[in-house]
């Protein structure tokens, strides 16, 4: 897709029992259209339940692209 950093970061988010915090699972990520009027999402899965979120990037986002609980 493209070399610089993406935007923003596509997850899976996995609800859980009332008391749990959820999975953030990295699924992909978006970057500005060249034209300027939309966004490019590359995804890598697509959650079959659950809810489909896009976050600005953390310094800290594991380069494995492993589930991590998010607040």
């Amino acid at each position: 897709m493209s070399t610089q950093k993406p935007a923003l970061i596509a997850y899976a988010v996995k609800e859980r029992d009332k008391g749990r915090k959820p999975i953030w699972t990295r699924i992909g990520a978006a970057w500005p259209h060249g034209n300027g009027k939309g966004l490019s999402i590359e995804l890598e899965a697509l959650p079959l339940d659950g809810r489909l979120v896009l976050m600005e990037p953390q310094p800290e986002t594991p380069a494995d692209g492993a589930s991590r609980e998010r607040a």
